[in-house]
């Protein structure tokens, strides 16, 4: 490949086979694609289990579908068969090469959001509610190119152009013709990086795959190493353990106490300047590990100017505690927690919607409870805890009373501390080299041109 400097058409990586090649052109999307019926098809409408026709929802082209979609590869769902499957004829069906576009998104970097039908495994496959189909005029681009390149930077930025809304963006098959397309000039160059971008997709497909084994093993390891609710022994239990008495149930009260937590804003913390780190549940929800290590996390700083003098040492988080988020709009994120394993020399406080506490002694080992605030038990006693209708909560008080499951000695803890911590290891390696390769992906866009000479 080459990086001189491109001109408009020329992309800023190119194959060393095509450098002498002239540059791309940058058809209309309607001098490729000509554009077929959709149907208006609800989600009551289709179903998992049979069916003579496989429809394509909109939904799952934002949410589940490869951007090269293969039939066999993926869920999508049967029509109905009493949905009048005879009022769609052959022309409507989808075939391979074909583009398939989400025309809504609340999201202007999703709307038009792209599928090429590249395998249809022998099923009749047909597009469905708020979508677009083009389907090629001729052979060109050849399969396995588009599903790339409507993900390159220049196709996006022209259909984000053509798009139109406010809360709810949309797109039309009218529009969306309007959007030029960078092509190469032959069809050779459009194989090369169809096949180089899909063989780096099938890497990423693979370390996706490994990443969701490593995390269905974990969920497999929770259920198994920590006593089920009603239950005092867990169905795995490690051999040297095996004759131990049952695990006891202590309130979370009479393991914690609880200690003072700050209602500072996300505009009062900044990530560049500050003495004190601040926890905000925010970042409990999204970001942050249940193994917390402020190093190896994004920590915002208290802003200089908002009255730090006002935190004391006493507010101040130790190794060990725990952070939990007190509000959420999903049940099952509603005291959420973090256990804070290594603070690094840093000074760092819980914020807002947040409760913290500190352990009375030494009890659960630091590493434990990070582990102990996911299992079943403890997620349901959080759970039965919480109150609400659209916004679910928990005080302190009522989290007091959730009943924590505990080994009868520190061994055991540390035992499966360190176990389920050497599998947080390997996910997070795994999730490190997932996060590579799609980064490495991006980069390979560049095989396509910018239209705007830059």
């Amino acid at each position: 490949m080459t990086t001189d400097n491109p001109s408009p058409l020329v992309p800023k990586l190119r194959f060393p086979e095509f450098r002498d090649d002239p540059p791309w052109s940058a058809p209309l999307l309607s001098d490729l694609y000509d554009f077929k019926r959709t149907n208006t098809l609800s989600r009551d409408k289709l179903n998992y289990e049979t069916g003579t026709i496989r429809n394509i929802h909109y939904g799952d082209i934002h949410t589940r579908f490869k951007p090269l979609f293969q039939v066999r590869e993926e869920r999508v769902p049967y029509i109905n068969p009493d949905s009048s499957v005879n009022e769609i004829d052959d022309d409507a069906l989808c075939q391979e090469g074909d583009i398939v576009l989400a025309d809504a998104s609340e999201d202007l970097n999703d709307v038009g959001k792209a599928i090429e039908v590249v395998s249809l495994g022998g099923e009749r496959v047909v597009a469905g509610t708020h979508t677009i189909l083009g389907t090629r005029r001729g052979n060109v681009p050849v399969v396995g190119f588009s599903g790339q390149l409507f993900q390159c930077a220049a196709v996006r930025a022209g259909i984000k152009k053509e798009a139109h809304g406010s809360k709810v963006y949309g797109i039309s098959a009218k529009r969306i013709a309007a959007v030029p397309i960078p092509i190469p000039p032959t069809v050779a160059e459009q194989a090369k990086i169809a096949d180089c971008l899909g063989s780096l997709d099938d890497l990423i497909a693979a370390a996706g795959q490994k990443l969701e084994a490593l995390r269905q093993h974990k969920q497999g390891l929770l259920l198994q190493l920590f006593p089920q609710p009603g239950e005092t022994v867990p169905k795995l239990r490690f051999p040297e353990f095996r004759d131990d008495p049952p695990w006891s149930a202590p309130l979370l009260s009479d393991l914690y106490d609880f200690k003072r937590t700050n209602t500072l804003s996300r505009d009062k913390l900044n990530y560049e300047t500050g003495t004190i780190r601040n926890i905000h549940y925010g970042d409990i929800h999204t970001r942050f590990k249940p193994l917390f290590q402020v190093r190896e996390e994004r920590v915002p700083y208290i802003n200089p100017d908002s009255s730090v003098n006002e935190i004391d040492d006493d507010a101040l988080c130790q190794e060990g505690d725990i952070v939990l988020a007190d509000a959420s709009e999903d049940l099952n994120d509603v005291g959420k927690a973090i256990e804070v394993v290594s603070l690094g020399g840093e000074r760092v406080v819980a914020g807002t919607h947040t409760i913290l506490g500190t352990r009375r002694g030494n009890v659960p080992v630091v590493g434990f409870s990070g582990q102990l605030f996911q299992c079943a038990a403890v997620r349901a006693g959080i759970k039965k805890e919480a109150h609400g209708s659209k916004v679910y909560g928990i005080s302190a008080k009522r989290i007091a009373a959730v009943p924590i499951p505990i080994p009868p000695t520190v061994a055991e803890q540390a035992k499966i501390a360190d176990c389920l911590g050497s599998l947080d290891d390997l996910i997070a390696a795994a999730g490190q080299k997932l996060e590579a390769l799609r980064q490495h992906k991006q980069g390979l866009l560049r095989l396509f041109p910018s239209l705007d000479g830059r």
